[in-house]
């Protein structure tokens, strides 16, 4: 038997969720965000099909859906229905004989399985998974997770594909760079700069040329990348985070330095909450600021010394922020705090590479 990669990723999951207790949403447009009104500072967490013909996208803000969509019906994000789902589908997928599963999100995992036909047992986790939650998943097939990830895209939705190194480049050598996962607007871009505009581009691309633009790791990676390779190893460790954040989008702007304190003395209260779950301090301060009208800045400090009190996090905080000398409104506030290690350090990361690039 041969070891097969199975990506399963679930059909406008969270749409879909709030469908079931809602049948009557059934085919209408239908967008989940903040807290569902669309007039309010807040972004799309996904949209059904039919909202999506009209061109709402996750991360686009509620009212320019609203403008593309003004038939869309709006819903607040649910999160403890959403967990409570992912985690029949994730019991679902355990449930294969012989499976490993690497769980990605809410709504997606990487599953291992050693299997003569790999379609045949994706197609009876779909049924399973449907018979449990009455929720529908596509699923790529491949012989790494990069092909296995990619191929979900031409499966869905409810179907299967399978991407191998057979038929890798007649699938996506034409395709351009933007289409692989893990390479964003800005990476293609950058890429387009050096002449590589396609996947096939990529894959015969010089590691000097790329290594010069990206670095010694980065570049030869995106080679790899582009030629559908990378890890075939599905690993059921579980995630350990390194940090926790919490965000706010304000409806009205912060226009006072005391309001921007406040705002962050309550987030650094949050994260303070989150990090006592894991029993680990915090490290260092991340500290993140969208000023009027779309203007975002990252700031961070590693503490002198780790801790849990909030006051030493929101004033450090508090300190990044003074640090911009910046009087425009504050639309948003992030807090986040990075812990320290646990004891053996982190696992390697676990799928096909860098989520971000430099």
């Amino acid at each position: 038997m041969t070891a097969w990669v199975l990506h399963v990723d679930m059909d406008q999951f969270i749409a879909a969720v709030e469908v079931l207790r809602r049948p009557e949403l059934a085919g209408l447009p239908v967008v989940v965000g903040g807290r569902g009104d669309p007039t309010e500072r807040a972004v799309v967490s996904t949209a059904s099909y039919e909202a999506r013909e009209f061109g709402v996208r996750s991360g686009m803000p509620l009212r320019t859906a609203l403008k593309r969509c003004p038939d869309a019906v709006f819903l607040p994000v649910d999160k403890p229905t959403y967990d409570a789902a992912s985690a029949v589908v994730m019991d679902t997928l355990r449930a294969l004989p012989g499976a490993v599963v690497e769980v990605l999100g809410w709504d997606e995992a990487f599953v291992g399985i050693e299997t003569t036909d790999p379609e045949d047992v994706a197609r009876r986790l779909q049924d399973d998974v449907l018979s449990a939650t009455r929720l529908h998943c596509s699923i790529g097939v491949g012989d790494t997770k990069v092909r296995a990830k990619i191929a979900t895209e031409f499966g869905k939705p409810r179907g299967t594909f399978r991407l191998t190194r057979e038929n890798w480049f007649e699938v996506m050598g034409p395709k351009p760079t933007q289409d692989l996962w893990g390479v964003g607007s800005r990476i293609s871009q950058r890429l387009a700069a050096l002449g590589v505009l396609t996947v096939h581009d990529l894959a015969t691309a010089e590691d000097a040329l790329l290594a010069a633009e990206f670095g010694p790791q980065s570049g030869p990676w995106l080679r790899e990348l582009g030629q559908g390779e990378g890890s075939s190893e599905v690993d059921d460790t579980p995630w350990v985070p390194r940090a926790h954040g919490r965000e706010t989008t304000y409806q009205s702007d912060l226009r006072s330095p005391e309001e921007v304190e406040d705002a962050v003395r309550a987030l650094a209260a949050q994260v303070v909450d989150d990090i006592s779950a894991e029993g680990r301090p915090c490290a260092r301060v991340h500290l993140k600021v969208r000023f009027v009208p779309f203007f975002t800045v990252n700031r961070s400090r590693k503490l002198a010394e780790a801790t849990w009190d909030p006051d030493v996090i929101a004033s450090t905080a508090i300190a990044l922020f003074r640090a911009l000398e910046d009087d425009r409104p504050v639309r948003l506030l992030g807090v986040r705090a990075e812990m320290v290690a646990p004891e053996g350090g982190y696992d390697a990361p676990r799928t096909h590479g860098r989520r971000g690039m430099p």
